[in-house]
């Protein structure tokens, strides 16, 4: 790591050591191991699904357009972190460069802003199919579904694209030691040579609101979803229509539960492991179990995987 002195005598860091998971060699070579086999199962889950809705021509519908481009948006999330954490399972320095981990930091947390807003439009996709059964198709029509897939990648990507350039250009001192397996931004703005109060209060203001708005649009989406199906009369009616969105609400409560125990929880003095296993879950785990609850609960997706594995 290299060190540069500025004039007032402190030393100004360009690169950070990522602490990661502390265990001796034996638990490190165990981990790499381990999490070498859950980034391959979800990469290999989650191309399935693309492979399976590229390929069979009754899955060309928004539901599950939608579904292929959230699962091509799992591998690149857990692509921002697992790679270099595996590499720094076998590192003795455990260093990554400066402009390494700001690129992390915005490509993990414009993903994250990314799953946010695809989970909203889902959840908007399936309140039309439920609630408009009979304009859903000239509703959810196949451009404006892309708009949508478009307007969710542009905004994730341009949400925290300022604020990281910003703190990108402030100077940080001291150890450069982040004890986490990724550039968080807490720890990060903790090595700052100088602490500037509003930077801190802009991020802090920005970074919920990816969570909080679509939340509130999931949430008042499946109000009315449920609504609409407690009047069905009949239990299998109903039962079906509760099976189309089934996947989706396993989905978002594994995501946003993991979420809101990371940041809806009060701090404490031993946070720092519970910060870095609750991010290993969204981050890690959830993009693993989502082709698995995806397929074991749609017949139609069920259908397509054996199709194509049949290949």
């Amino acid at each position: 790591m290299k060190i540069s002195n500025t004039p007032n005598t402190s030393s100004a860091i360009t690169g950070f050591i990522l602490l990661g998971f502390p265990y001796p060699r034996e638990g490190q070579i165990l981990l790499f191991v381990l999490f070498s086999a859950v980034y391959l199962l979800t990469l290999m889950g989650n191309g399935s699904i693309i492979c399976a809705v590229r390929w069979d021509q009754r899955l060309h519908t928004p539901m599950y357009i939608l579904l292929a481009n959230f699962s091509f948006l799992e591998i690149w999330y857990v692509t921002s972190t697992v790679p270099n954490m595996l590499a720094n399972f076998l590192s003795d320095t455990k260093l990554i460069s400066f402009s390494g981990c700001f690129l992390q930091f915005y490509f993990f947390f414009s993903l994250g802003s990314t799953e946010c807003f695809f989970l909203a439009i889902m959840a908007f996709d399936r309140y039309l199919a439920i609630c408009r059964p009979l304009h859903y198709p000239t509703l959810m029509t196949g451009c404006l579904c892309a708009n949508l897939i478009i307007s969710c990648w542009v905004f994730g990507f341009l949400w925290f694209l300022i604020p990281i350039i910003i703190i990108s250009q402030m100077s940080f001192c001291g150890s450069g030691i982040i004890d986490h397996f990724l550039c968080d931004p807490g720890p990060l703005l903790a090595l700052t040579c100088e602490k500037v109060p509003v930077i801190e209060l802009v991020f802090s203001t920005l970074s919920p609101l990816p969570l909080i708005i679509p939340f509130l649009f999931i949430m008042g989406s499946y109000a009315l979803v449920l609504r609409a199906v407690l009047k069905v009369p009949s239990a299998a009616g109903r039962k079906k229509a509760f099976s189309t969105c089934g996947s989706h609400l396993a989905v978002v409560s594994l995501f946003y539960g993991s979420v809101l125990v990371m940041y809806g929880s009060p701090t404490s003095e031993h946070e720092a492991g519970m910060q870095k296993i609750v991010t290993l879950f969204y981050s890690v785990v959830t993009p693993l179990l989502n082709p698995v609850i995806y397929s074991l609960r749609n017949k139609d997706m069920k259908k397509a995987l054996q199709k194509f594995f049949r290949l």
